[in-house]
Parts: C-alpha cells; structure tokens; sequence
C-alpha cells in the first residue's frame, strides 16, 4: 500500500522518491546562507530558482536557529516571511511550508495558503501551535533538539 502525503493541492506518493524540501531562510543571521536573501526580490528570485532544480516544497523561515540565535518577536518574524509568502503563492507550482513555532505565524502563514508546518521546537515553543496544525488540517514536521537555539551547544 502506498502511502500518500497532501501538502496544500499537491500529493506525494511516499516511498516512491525522496522529496526535497528547499530552505528559503529570510533572515540576516542564517547560518546556511548568511542573510543572502533579505530582501524581497532576492528572496522570489531564489525559490523561484529553486523550483527550476527540483525542490518539491519550499520552507520559509523568518527567524534563525542557529546556536546562539536570539528569539525575534511576532512582528519581525511575520514582516520578514508574509510579503514573501504572498509573492510565491503566485508564482511556484510547489507547495510552500512555514518554518515557525509560534502559533500566530502560523495561522498567518496558512490563511494566505502554506500547506505545511515545520517546528524545531516540537509544539514546546508554543503549545497553541498544535491546535493550529489540527484546526487547518496540515503535516506537519516536528524536530528533536536539545535546549533553544540559544543554548543547544
């Protein structure tokens, strides 16, 4: 039996292929591409390119993990993923996934069509989140780590 994943309208077969999941970070402190992709345009451009070499989703992230990362608020968070949110919805075939913990974002992120959640935190950022994932009916991808991004190391 063959076993399938719905993200957004799309559906993958599991166990067919691997899918491959691009990591647009828009922060100025990412410690896989250094801020590259701050601005908007820059940000399209990339997912966009993305898209071209075969990424089946594409993960959003508005604040950083990395060791010794600090938390950023609500509002930073959602001013650096939603206008980037709203560009790709219209522009990609591929689904989209929000890399959050926080539930507000999240809601956010769904309401203008994300089709997927990935949480570092496990719901242990913010528990509300789970609720989020149950009321819109989404996958979602939960991480182990150990500690915060401010402690882990």
């Amino acid at each position: 039996m063959v076993k399938e994943l719905r993200i957004g309208n799309k559906r993958f077969q599991l166990g067919k292929r691997t899918i491959i999941m691009g990591i647009l970070n828009v922060t100025p402190d990412s410690f896989s591409d250094g801020g590259r992709f701050l601005s908007l345009d820059k940000a399209v451009e990339h997912a966009v390119q993305m898209e071209k070499d075969g990424a089946d989703i594409i993960d959003i992230g508005g604040e950083s993990t990395r060791p010794g990362a600090s938390p950023v608020s609500v509002e930073v968070e959602m001013n650096r993923v939603v206008p980037v949110i709203e560009q790709l919805i219209e522009k990609l075939d591929v689904p989209l996934s929000i890399d959050t913990y926080k539930s507000v974002v999240a809601r956010k992120a769904l309401d203008l069509g994300v089709g997927m959640v990935n949480d570092i935190t496990a719901f242990r950022g913010d528990p509300g989140l789970a609720d989020v994932v149950k009321d819109y009916d989404v996958p979602i991808c939960l991480m182990h780590m150990k500690g915060n991004p401010r402690d882990m190391q």
